[in-house]
Parts: structure tokens; sequence; C-alpha cells
């Protein structure tokens, strides 16, 4: 019976496998090559990133400018020109509708003058004078 007792093969330490040095020297070790063994890092939550490109609508006097053009005329010149000014500085869009707003604002006070001086010759000629 003592012979059927063997004593098991002596087995080396943990540490001196294959898959244990890889994981005890960390990912540098391993087959795989570094950037597939570990992702890039993300920002920190308060970091600065890179800036977003800003959508850049039109200049808002030069809208304000063509909506007053049609209600007051004179608002609508005075705002358009204000407009097209800070257009020539700035280089933001919207000289189109700054260049419509007194276009429109010219035409009705040029109309509104009409109509004026119209109604002020009828009225004198009716009355006699």
């Amino acid at each position: 019976m003592s012979d059927n007792l063997q004593t098991p093969p002596a087995t080396p330490p943990l540490a001196a496998t294959p898959l244990a040095t890889s994981v005890a020297a960390g990912p540098a070790a391993s087959a795989l090559p570094a950037a597939a063994a570990a992702p890039a890092p993300l920002p920190a939550p308060g970091a600065a990133s890179a800036p977003q490109a800003a959508t850049v609508g039109a200049n808002p006097l030069a809208l304000i400018a063509l909506i007053c053009s049609l209600l007051v005329p004179l608002a609508g010149i005075i705002c358009g020109h204000i407009a097209l000014a800070q257009i020539k500085r700035d280089g933001r869009p919207g000289r189109g509708l700054a260049i419509a707003a007194l276009a429109i604002g010219y035409a009705l006070t040029v109309l509104w003058l009409i109509i004026m001086s119209v109604s002020l010759v009828i009225t004198f000629a009716a009355a006699g004078y």
C-alpha cells in the first residue's frame, strides 16, 4: 500500500508561471500593444475642452430693423444703419437683412410723404385756398 501512495510532483510557485508573470508585470508585459491595452483617458469633468464651433446667426439688429421698417419706417431706417455699422465692424452675416430694412423703410417713408402731400393739396383745394 505504501507503493500506491506516491507524492505528487512538485509544482512551481505561483510567481514562476507565465500567466502570473504577465499579470504581475502589468499591461506592458502582455502580448497586446499598448494602445489596445488601455483606452485613452477621459478628461476631468471640470476640465476645459476644445472650443466648439459656435453657430453665428445674422445680426439681431438687422432682423429688428426689417420688422420695424414695416411697422414704423423711421425706426427701421435708424436700426438698419446701426446694424450695417455693426456688421461692417464685426463681420457677422445679416448685411442683406439690413439693406432690405433700409430699402423698405425709405420706400415707405417716401410713400408716406407723397400721400401726405397729395392729401394736403386736395384738402386745401377743396377748402378754396
